[in-house]
């Protein structure tokens, strides 16, 4: 894992090909130098179906041979990516996740709903900000 993001160009073909950089929105990163230069350099833009974008935790899963950059984001850019490479129903329950920050209610039935989705458990800490402790013993139960 590393930990930068990375765009990258989708290859034809079975496998994971990423997510659309067109539905994650604007990204500073893409008025740098380096970024118009790789869009440049492979006859791309931003919009192009084959420009892709991959979290730190998936970049793992990129093409071996696929064109790619490390890109630098945001906090707030990095949830972005992150919720628009998620699934509906892992999607869903992180929205409930953040939302759990405001109450307790039904607290270890939302933490094995999210685990059950597949949602990673540093995600689960990291959304609904309880301690990886209560993750455990929510999980056990």
């Amino acid at each position: 894992m590393t930990d930068d993001a990375y765009l990258f160009l989708a290859m034809t073909g079975a496998g994971w090909q990423g997510t659309p950089l067109a539905l994650v929105g604007e990204l500073e990163c893409l008025d740098t130098p380096a970024v118009q230069a790789w869009f440049t350099a492979h006859g791309v833009n931003p919009a192009s179906p084959a420009v892709r974008v991959a979290p730190p935790e998936q970049t793992g899963m990129i093409p071996k041979d696929a064109e790619r950059l490390p890109v630098p984001l945001s906090e707030e850019e990095l949830e972005r990516v992150r919720r628009a490479t998620a699934t509906d129903s892992v999607a869903s329950v992180e929205e409930e996740l953040l939302a759990f920050r405001d109450s307790e209610d039904n607290r270890d039935d939302l933490l094995r709903r999210a685990l059950a989705a597949g949602v990673p458990a540093h995600r689960i800490v990291a959304l609904s900000g309880v301690d990886p402790t209560t993750l455990s013993s929510a999980s056990r139960d």
